[in-house]
């Protein structure tokens, strides 16, 4: 008792003595309007005349006297951009032609000569790596029984040599090599026939080279699935080879034209086990050859039909990689009972596939039904002739029997209704065969191509990434997720008083946020956008003995040789083959190079769209989140891109920008003004203005560039004065080269063209650049003109000869004789360059000789270690460091200019350039922000502060650099104290005080300086949300509302919770069958492997066993034995902690918004000026002299309110319902690629539409076949 009495007693004397402190606090004098301002003014000022000192910003105006402004004529800046783009263009055609026509007739002459037993080529599988001594091959082959063995010469070695041109990959120039997919078996008569003859491809891929030293991988892709490609390389498959150049977009949209498809599957009760798993390998095939330009559905019927998505009614979709991505994963979702309804699933589809041919909507070319089944119980012809054939059969029925067991019934009814509708039968019966037999559709819809001889379409594909398989991305992020898994096994398993500290938690719970970092994809350098043009090569014979598969007693398949044409004195059947598709890629690098920013200038850009209004190039095209393709990269549209400055919902765009879309995709040539808003440095600033959009279309491609200016300072262009010519230089200084400009400390921006050497490699830019300039200066120098395509002649046929007509061997003989340019230049950035390197030369010179030693060394004892820097728009940067580096401590971080070398594309450049509309005296300060994803070390922050110069008169001028330093944080923030510590009266309250805190905010609402050191960085919405709030109701900062249109979610994954199953009797005989049927296809593959019939791969869940994830890296440096290479069983995993599992996810597109804030200037003095209200207004805000920053003072006693502003961290756009969803029910207006062929009057003469057949029509084969029965069989 008395202690309790004690305890009250300490109490009330603690509560006395707060109360009395206080009220001394409280009587404490307010902080005054004018001491802020005063504070705002004298700093402002010193950081001025210290970047005006540090910077000799006056020396480089003058340097830029005698420069001339021109005007940017946007509508001739983008016609000659076009016309450069549209020459490089027509090289790569060119040299696509020539591939062609070689093929062609070489495929005519040879492809029937029989291979030598001990014929021998380049497999790029077994290419020997530089240093390679070991002879693996890309994936380990199985274990071959001596008894099957079949012994085959081996493949030719070749010596590899790094190429700067080709990635640096190692590469042999002086031939090619071939690429067979896994699933495709080398020695197979087709195939190594084609190996064989297209070995005399070499000469015409090194004369492309040999004329072109720009081109990038040439190729010719074979029907029968092997790729030859020049130059020769090992080709590198991780962690397996699923390549098949027939499922890539330069193949498939050359090879037939678009087409409409609607995929029917069968989901009556017979189609279970084996069957529903093939039936969807089946259509996961399909849709892996269908591109952006083709438009499909998939539904499932049993007594009713159903799309399998159900936001995909009634109607077909695009075939994005986010659509047929959507349209795989539901086909894990349907289930098989009931009895088909052919009746009702052929109607619904011949009734849509109507509707879109009627509308022309689609593809409106080619049309397709395929349905997948395991048996019909008759043909359905009255169908056909209601829906098709009084159309003259616009729409071809390809089948797909599954089924090891198949009546004769079954096989005559499925493979009527594909050889009377102009398309394609094909029985299935495992699964290892589904990818050969389902490419077979591609084949029949190019017969019409085939058949017409003289057109060979050019075909331009969207952007692509240079990886083997987009499925590729799935599996990456599945193998992260699982290693992440293994680690938190393993951490529980170690010490789990550790792995469930809080401490350990909130690391893990930061892993987790970094998933969610999306925008600081820097580089992307593992991966290289493209695009790629291809024409297809067509058989030039009409007539060839063909072998199909005759079915006899229901039991056995026979090989039976078709007759029907007879032509030279044999019997022969009329074809029409597509040997191939032949390309060249071409990386979007090299446009991008053509596309002259440094005559756009700073905040201007040139994008690519195509068709589809879908972006080719972009500078905001973010195709890779954390190391990692995004789901849909290669469908990002401009409106997605081109943010639109209203305050409309996400995906409502407006009117305006739809038009201007529309006008664009139609490559019609114009120009309108429009108000945008753009972010910076990774969504955490943003800025609006007026840009000048400017496009015109670029002829016989499905492409239109796009030039974007700033309305205001991108009117007019810096340009070097006629007579500072680099010749007359080189002479005036007696051949000495402007290499003496450019002697220390100095970078140029790496993704800009100056000169371009293409048979030597340099180890940077620069070296390159100075080797160039060295060899300006010398007598005899010519600027070299631009590559222009040599002549192609039309082909008004073909010549069945290697050599071709005389005009060929002509031209051939022309072209081998032609000198190879062995470098490029751009004339105008080179003289652009070489005046501001000759200007500002000057600036590698100690800033003692501008300024007295006193004055230089107070400076530098004030802020330490400081870089001055001067970036100019021509690309070049310049630097210098004070002290000199070699005598600082700051050895161990990298120059500056090797930090920020990109110049005018540098975010500080950037924000200088616009700040100078606001304030042209201003400087533009920057600290490192400080996110959760993302912490800042203050202790190492530095503080970058830049300046526009500005070159003109009152009536025009134009940005000519931007100057600036960069010193540490920590000298800044002493600076700040210092100042607002200080006071004119002898007792006045200051920021010293703690009932005071005080804040320097910059333009974006980022904390560049805090009394609390570790605000640094930070969003200011986050520290003080309430005097955020308040500012922004005062109209001081805007909340700009920025959707992320290329955003990545994380979808949880759904598992089957086995404990809730209830083990009846029927679900142990549904496991015992599931067991006996998987064990059984898993025996039939492993035998048809060892004969030479390779499998082919999936990464879809169900077909990848989960011992193909468990070789973790790293797994070496684990010590818990077999637990390592063991997968923790259900039962095992169960027990393990919550906090030991991860939720498992799946990247999937999404949209997110966020609000990003900006500094509203109009009026600013008036809206600041207000003094304090108590604690309804408890702050005053200045906005400091000469800068982008705001001093921000806030009464600490004033209660904080708890309030929320919408954040900087973005967030998901909860449409409620799946992003593929919402944008097919708001599609966007696209243009139909040009050209369509889909009929030929011929194609009727051909008979081939099946590989299985029925014993009908031919008495003599049908008795040959019944005596090979009798004989062999009873």
């Amino acid at each position: 008792m008395y202690q309790r009495a004690g305890t009250l007693v300490f109490l009330l004397l603690l509560a006395l003595e707060s109360r009395y402190c206080s009220s001394s606090t409280q009587n404490e004098p307010k902080i005054s309007l004018t001491s802020v301002q005063a504070w705002a003014v004298k700093l402002g000022t010193e950081v001025y005349h210290f970047g005006e000192f540090i910077t000799r910003k006056k020396e480089v105006q003058d340097s830029y006297k005698s420069a001339q402004i021109e005007s940017r004529d946007g509508e001739k800046l983008v016609q000659s951009m076009a016309d450069d783009i549209r020459a490089m263009m027509e090289l790569k055609v060119s040299a696509v032609k020539r591939i062609v026509e070689a093929a062609e007739n070489m495929a005519f002459d040879k492809q029937n000569e029989p291979v030598p037993d001990d014929f021998q080529f380049y497999n790029s599988k077994e290419m020997d790596e530089p240093y390679d001594f070991t002879f693996t091959t890309t994936t380990a082959e199985p274990e071959f029984v001596m008894e099957h063995w079949i012994n085959r010469p081996p493949s030719k070695s070749a010596h590899l040599v790094q190429n700067a041109h080709f990635s640096n990959i190692p590469v042999n120039v002086n031939f090619s090599s071939v690429h067979v997919p896994s699933n495709v078996y080398a020695w197979a008569n087709e195939t190594i026939k084609g190996i064989r003859w297209s070995e005399g491809l070499d000469a015409h891929f090194k004369d492309n080279y040999q004329s072109d030293p720009t081109l990038s991988w040439q190729y010719f892709g074979s029907s029968t699935g092997f790729m030859r490609h020049y130059p020769a390389m090992k080709w590198r498959a991780e962690p397996v080879d699923i390549y098949d150049c027939r499922t890539r977009a330069w193949y498939m949209e050359a090879a037939a034209s678009p087409k409409d498809v609607v995929i029917l599957v069968d989901r009556s009760g017979s189609m279970t086990g084996q069957r529903r798993d093939i039936a969807k390998h089946v259509v996961t095939n399909i849709l892996d050859t269908l591109g952006n330009n083709d438009f499909v559905n998939v539904l499932t019927f049993a007594n009713t039909v159903e799309e399998i998505v159900p936001c995909f009614a009634e109607s077909l979709v695009q075939a994005t990689l986010s659509n047929l991505r959507e349209l795989k994963l539901a086909l894990d979702s349907f289930e098989t009972n009931e009895i088909a309804n052919f009746s009702a699933a052929l109607t619904k589809a011949f009734e849509l596939l109507e509707i879109y041919r009627n509308n022309s909507g689609g593809a409106n070319c080619n049309q397709a039904i395929m349905l997948v089944t395991d048996g019909v119980p008759y043909n359905y012809k009255e169908i056909f002739e209601k829906f098709n054939w009084k159309y003259d059969t616009p729409v071809r029925v390809f089948t797909y029997l599954i089924g090891r067991e198949v009546k004769v019934a079954d096989v005559r009814e499925v493979k009527w209704m594909a050889c009377a509708n102009r398309g394609y039968y094909v029985h299935l019966s495992t699964l290892a065969e589904v990818r050969e037999q389902v490419l077979e559709h591609v084949n029949v819809l190019a017969r019409p191509l085939v058949l017409q001889r003289e057109k060979h379409p050019v075909v331009w594909t969207p952007v692509y990434a240079n990886i083997t398989d987009p499925k590729v991305a799935d599996y990456l992020w599945e193998q992260r997720e699982r290693a992440e898994q293994k680690e938190r096994f393993m951490s529980q398993r170690r010490d789990k008083a550790l792995f469930n500290s809080e401490k350990e938690q909130d690391r893990r719970w930061k892993i987790t946020q970094m998933k969610q970092g999306q925008y600081s994809e820097i580089g992307n350098s593992v991966y290289q956008l493209m695009t790629s043009v291809s024409m297809p090569v067509y058989d030039l014979r009409h007539n060839e003995n063909i072998t199909e598969n005759v079915l006899i007693n229901e039991a056995y398949w026979v090989s039976v040789t078709k007759e029907s044409v007879e032509e030279n004195g044999q019997r022969e059947m009329r074809i029409a083959r597509l040997l191939g598709v032949a390309g060249t890629d071409v990386p979007l690098s090299e446009i991008q190079a053509l596309m002259t920013p440094y005559k756009i200038g700073v905040n201007g850009y040139a994008f690519m769209v195509t068709n589809n209004g879908y972006i080719l190039i972009h500078p905001d095209l973010r195709p890779v989140f954390q190391g990692i393709l995004k789901p849909s990269y290669n469908s990002v549209d401009m409106v997605e891109v081109e943010l639109f400055d209203d305050d409309r919902k996400p995906r409502e765009f407006s009117k305006e920008l739809t038009a201007l879309r529309q006008d664009i995709i139609d490559q019609k040539t114009g120009n309108k003004i429009m108000n945008v808003k753009y972010h910076m440095e990774d969504m955490r600033r943003v800025s609006r203005a007026k840009r000048h959009y400017f496009w015109t279309g670029i002829s016989d491609s499905p492409f239109t560039l796009v030039v974007a200016i700033p309305e205001n300072y991108g009117r007019h262009r810096i340009t070097p004065p006629p007579t500072d010519d680099i010749h007359r230089l080189s002479l005036t200084s007696k051949n000495v080269s402007a290499k003496q400009y450019l002697s220390d400390k100095w970078s140029i921006h790496p993704d800009w063209l100056y000169c371009r050497h293409y048979e030597r490699t340099f180890k940077s830019p620069e070296e390159e650049l100075s080797y160039f300039l060295e060899r300006v200066a010398k007598p005899g120098w010519r600027w070299p003109a631009k590559p222009r395509p040599p002549e192609h002649h039309k082909n008004k046929g073909h010549e069945r000869h290697n050599n071709g007509t005389p005009e060929t061997r002509e031209r051939t003989k022309v072209l081998n004789n032609t000198p190879r340019n062995e470098y490029y230049c751009d004339h105008g950035l080179m003289q652009a360059l070489v005046y501001d390197a000759r200007n500002t030369a000057w600036f590698n010179k100690s800033i003692s000789e501008s300024a007295s030693e006193e004055k230089a060394a107070e400076f530098i004892q004030r802020f330490g270690y400081i870089v001055a820097f001067l970036a100019t728009h021509s690309g070049l940067t310049r630097w210098q460091t004070h002290p000199p580096k070699e005598n600082s401590s700051e050895n161990d971080k990298p120059e500056f200019g090797k930090q920020y070398p990109r110049a005018i594309d540098e975010v500080w450049y950037r924000r200088a350039v616009e700040q100078h509309y606001i304030d042209p005296l201003s400087y533009v300060y920057s600290v490192d922000l400080n996110t959760d994803k993302f912490p800042l070390n203050v202790n190492t922050a530095t503080i970058t502060a830049a300046h526009a110069v500005f070159h003109g008169d009152s009536h025009k001028k134009a940005p000519a650099a931007v100057v600036g330093f960069q010193f540490k944080h920590e000298r800044l923030q002493e600076w700040f104290e210092n100042i607002t510590s200080s006071c004119e009266h002898k007792v006045c309250t200051t920021c010293d005080s703690v009932n005071w805190e005080c804040y320097l905010v910059d333009s974006n609402a980022w904390v560049v300086v805090s009394k609390n050191i570790n605000h640094t960085g930070q969003f200011f919405g986050r520290v003080r949300p309430d005097v955020l709030k308040k500012l922004v109701d005062e109209d001081v900062f805007r909340a700009v509302h920025v959707v992320d249109y290329q955003a990545v979610c994380f979808r949880e994954k759904k598992t089957t919770n086995f404990g809730a199953m209830l083990k009846t009797p029927l679900e142990n005989l549904r496991l015992i069958v599931t067991w006996f049927l998987t064990t059984t296809a898993w025996l039939l593959n492993s035998v048809a492997t060892v004969t030479g019939q390779a499998s082919s791969y999936s990464f879809d869940d169900e077909y990848v066993t989960p011992t193909a994830y468990q070789n973790y890296e790293g797994d070496d440096d684990l010590d818990e034995g077999d637990m390592s290479n063991k997968p923790a069983s259900k039962a095992v995993e169960r027990d393990f902690e919550k906090l030991v599992l991860i939720n498992r996810t799946r990247p999937t597109p999404c949209d997110r918004e966020m609000y990003v804030y900006q500094l509203e200037y109009n009026n600013l003095d008036e809206k600041l000026n207000k003094p304090l209200n108590d604690c309804k207004r408890p702050f005053y805000v200045q906005l400091v002299n000469y800068t982008n920053m705001l001093l921000v003072v806030v009464d600490g006693l004033c209660p904080v309110e708890e309030v929320t502003v919408p954040g900087v961290e973005p967030t998901e756009v909860n449409y409620n319902e799946s992003l593929p969803c919402l944008k097919h029910a708001k599609p966007l207006y696209r243009k139909q690629p040009a050209s369509c062929i889909r009929n030929h009057t011929e194609e009727s003469n051909i008979d081939m539409c099946g590989r299985g057949t029925l014993p009908t029509g031919n008495l003599f084969w049908i008795s040959s076949v019944i005596f090979f029965v009798f004989k062999y069989w009873v």
